[in-house]
């Protein structure tokens, strides 16, 4: 082995609350895992101002702040955060090797994948500006839901998803417009019609978004336009919800990894494990059903078990630490 190869015996692949609480529980069962933090240190939830569903936290808190803490704390257990992200794997041999930067070259005994998936947003100026200030535009309307309670919305998207979150809207918000890009949903009849059939729920169809309005500091409204006669009108509203599905941030593992078809990576039913030995999946880059933090935490959690399990069982000199809540 080169001197330049460094030999790592858990590696974390990605930050954010599944990939943070891998490390400590890695740390504290003595796997000296070295994380990564990629090319977004602390995942989505920097980009969410207020976590208020995390337990812990009865007077929330910003997720900045949070996966400050959950890094501080991985730290406390002497896991190695570095900056960087891998760019390269080869799982296809005995030796699991990891490119971090198109450079540095890293075996390991076992991977712990946390990369997570990324929200798709339809990429207009004021959309993305609106999203960077956490002005009321949001990917989740499990997460940021409740900050608009009893106020009116807009909802993009015609999926189940979209309805799904259209529906959890209506529950809270006092109108919820939904804009559906062409003349019928994509979503599943059943999904179709309890949209439909929601009072506080309108629908546009061939409609899509000109522009988010806003105050400079917090949306205000909506412009959207119709595919069909280019007319465009003004819809009042302070919160402007993207649901047009998210990717997973699994490329560099196709070909290794058994993936769906939508690229997010496929465990082992109740477990981490993938089709690969030694290589676990945590958070968002598997689950594409609950996508939370408390969540991903606890896959996180999973994955520095199952991979400590796995060492043990190849090497008789690693001792699996004494399962506990503490």
């Amino acid at each position: 082995m080169s001197d330049t190869i460094e030999k790592v015996k858990c590696l974390i692949i990605g930050s954010g609350p599944a990939g943070y609480t891998a490390a400590i529980y890695a740390a504290r069962a003595n796997m000296s895992p070295v994380l990564y933090q990629g090319t977004q240190p602390g995942g989505q939830l920097t980009t969410t101002n207020e976590v208020e569903n995390f337990p812990g936290y009865p007077e929330g808190v910003t997720g900045p702040e949070m996966m400050m803490q959950l890094q501080a704390q991985a730290q406390r257990f002497e896991a190695d955060i570095r900056d960087g992200w891998i760019t390269k794997v080869d799982f296809s041999g005995d030796v699991h090797k990891v490119w971090v930067n198109e450079e540095k070259e890293i075996h390991c005994d076992t991977v712990i994948i946390s990369t997570g998936a990324s929200a798709k947003y339809l990429g207009l100026d004021s959309e993305q500006k609106y999203l960077k200030l956490g002005g009321g535009v949001s990917a989740c309307a499990v997460c940021d839901g409740f900050f608009y309670r009893n106020h009116e919305v807009v909802i993009v998207g015609a999926g189940d998803s979209a309805c799904e979150e259209a529906h959890y809207l209506s529950k809270l918000c006092k109108k919820v417009t939904m804009l559906v890009r062409r003349d019928e949903f994509r979503a599943s009849k059943i999904m179709a019609a309890r949209v439909a059939n929601t009072e506080n729920i309108e629908i546009l169809f061939n409609t899509e978004t000109d522009e988010v309005l806003g105050d400079g500091q917090v949306v205000t409204g909506v412009r959207v336009f119709n595919n069909k006669t280019n007319e465009k009108h003004d819809i009042e509203a302070t919160g402007f919800f993207v649901a047009i599905g998210h990717k997973p941030n699994t490329d560099i593992f196709k070909g290794f990894l058994e993936l769906d078809e939508t690229g997010y990576i496929i465990n082992t039913p109740g477990s981490s494990k993938t089709n690969i030995e030694g290589v676990f999946v945590s958070g968002d880059a598997a689950d594409h059903v609950y996508r939370q933090a408390v969540t991903a935490a606890g896959t996180g959690c999973m994955a520095a078990l199952d991979a400590e399990r796995y060492l043990a069982a190849k090497d008789s000199t690693f001792e699996v630490s004494t399962p506990s809540y503490n």
